[in-house]
């Protein structure tokens, strides 16, 4: 009979079959025995990060490349400094395994009084807080630990969000009990898919006219393959969200455009406002980024939610059926095709300008935009950037992140050290704002020290340009930032043989950009662009404030 593993190895080894490969974290003395059991394998590597904010981001990224990801963090200080990136990870629908050590169980059981507590001999003060960031939690121990992994593991997988597992330090060195058990089944559909199928169908047969709007759960739960052979299938225009961008390939025949209420191009407003059926696959998040400011118009009677494992038809529902099942069978039950095929794409104008102009956001995202490459992954931080980097097209096979939903500004650069590690054969790409950058910065070093080649815009505008836009009064002092030489970071931070560059004209930022694009090196450009100069989406929301905050 072969030796049990202990604990800490079983957890490292499961989470290594799910194809995790990297796991990030910071260590702590309640969490040294699970950091050993990652240091000593042979199929995860230790990714140390800065501090666990920045670990939790990059989880979230790696997750959304990989299908799930480690996070690894010590009790208390550990796992509450990364909660807000799991947190996250919960509203975005990222899986990532959060994996805390916790003081040994003799010591709990006694009540005794440690560090890293409230000195109160109690130990579940924090469970319960940072279970609300997943959705499924459990306590490890050398009897569980087989089962509780199968069950965790099973949860966090369907439902694509956090599992939350807490393990005592001296449980975490002891042999696991029992055999393996088998994996739980994945989620099936029930005898309503015939139905919800059926339904759809007859919705479908009945109108003149449809759309689809693809949203962000289809990308993780991968199933882009599968709604495109539905939206092929019926012909129908299909347009994204912010929140639901590259999904589905901008340059589809079928792709109308960037769907944003009130602030869409007439013809994707006509598609789909004017459609008499809309189909939301995936179950898209009419949230005020997405909407612009709350100007969607879709009427509720025309709209049928195809969601994660559920689909929603008027007041009535159909569950469990999972959202793969269903694209795959209204695919195969439609007999109606609509035939829609956009007009010829226009060919975006060069970006204008003189070569000692000074930057703009009139000049600078048309360049963002002709610097992307097929398959890059692109990250955008939610604020200017993202605001002024949606509405222009990406290349065929490139993919953008960003979490327009939670919002938690610093996620992109965090994210993109995730990203970054999950696929080093592509490019990543990330365009930040100084303000956020200032919050994750640290780990520019964590990719210097892994090797890793993003390329990383930084716009330097004198502060929080989003939040100078969401106010009437953008001079408030709380919106001004410390003013940091950005250009200099990853030297600081030990990244060796980066480009970096400090550009404040459009001949210096073409410079930049021809140099960063031979990708023989990470590349760092900080661009200096004006304090107000806000891209139009955002200054479409500084003249909606009333509705976006309900201030009048």
């Amino acid at each position: 009979m072969s030796e049990q593993p202990t604990v800490a190895d079983y957890i490292v080894r499961r989470l290594a079959r799910e194809g995790i490969t990297d796991c990030f974290g910071v260590a702590g003395d309640f969490a040294f025995k699970l950091c050993d059991a990652v240091a000593r394998s042979e199929a995860i590597r230790w990714i140390g990060c800065s501090n666990e904010l920045g670990a939790a981001y990059a989880a979230d990224g790696y997750a959304r490349v990989r299908g799930c990801s480690m996070l690894l963090t010590t009790y208390a200080v550990g796992e509450l400094s990364a909660l807000n990136g799991v947190m996250g990870a919960k509203a975005e629908r990222s899986c990532v395994f959060h994996v805390v050590g916790m003081p040994a169980m003799r010591k709990q059981r006694v009540r005794q009084v440690v560090h890293h507590t409230l000195g109160d001999g109690e130990f579940q003060n924090f469970a319960n807080i940072s279970a609300q960031a997943a959705c499924v939690s459990a306590v490890i121990t050398p009897d569980n630990c087989a089962h509780e992994m199968e069950r965790l593991i099973a949860t966090a997988r369907a439902e694509s969000r956090p599992a939350y597992i807490l393990v005592a330090a001296d449980y975490a060195v002891t042999p696991v009990n029992g055999p393996t058990p088998a994996p739980y089944p994945k989620p099936a559909s029930g005898p309503d898919l015939a139905r919800a199928v059926a339904a759809i169908a007859e919705r479908i047969e009945a109108a003149r006219s449809m759309a689809v709007l693809p949203a962000f759960t289809v990308a993780r739960f991968k199933l882009q393959d599968r709604l495109r052979a539905l939206i092929e299938a019926l012909g129908c225009p299909f347009a994204a969200m912010a929140m639901d961008k590259g999904v589905l390939s901008e340059s589809h025949p079928q792709f109308v455009g960037i769907y944003a209420g009130a602030a869409s191009p007439p013809a994707v407003l006509d598609a789909i406002e004017g459609a008499d059926l809309v189909i939301d696959a995936g179950g898209v998040s009419f949230h005020e980024i997405n909407t612009a400011a709350y100007t969607s118009c879709i009427d509720p009677a025309k709209l049928v939610t195809i969601g994660v494992d559920h689909v929603r038809i008027g007041d009535r529902i159909h569950n469990p059926v999972r959202m793969g099942d269903v694209f795959d069978g209204v695919a195969a039950a439609v007999k109606k095709t609509f035939s829609y095929a956009a007009g010829p794409r226009e060919v975006p104008p060069r970006p204008g300008g003189k070569p000692d102009d000074p930057i703009t956001a009139l000049t600078m995202y048309p360049r963002f935009r002709d610097f992307l490459k097929p398959r890059d992954r692109i990250v955008l931080e939610s604020g200017s950037m993202s605001s002024g980097m949606v509405p222009h097209p990406i290349p065929e096979g490139a993919e953008v992140q960003l979490q327009p939903l939670w919002g938690s500004i610093g996620w992109a650069t965090g994210a993109a050290l995730g990203i970054a590690l999950a696929d080093p054969s592509r490019r990543t790409v990330l365009f930040t704002g100084e303000g956020s950058h200032q919050m994750t910065a640290a780990e520019l070093g964590t990719m210097g020290r892994n090797g890793l080649k993003p390329v990383l815009f930084v716009l330097n505008n004198g502060g929080y340009m989003v939040e100078r836009a969401l106010e009437a009064d953008p001079d408030w002092v709380y919106n001004d930032l410390a003013p940091w030489n950005y250009h200099t970071l990853p030297a600081a931070l030990g990244c060796r043989g980066w480009f970096t560059a400090k550009v404040a004209t459009l001949g210096e930022l073409d410079a930049a950009l021809d140099r960063a694009a031979n990708g023989e090196s990470a590349s760092y450009i900080e661009v200096v662009g004006g304090r107000l100069d806000f891209p139009a989406g955002l200054a479409a929301a500084n003249r909606r404030l009333d509705a976006l905050y309900g201030n009048g």
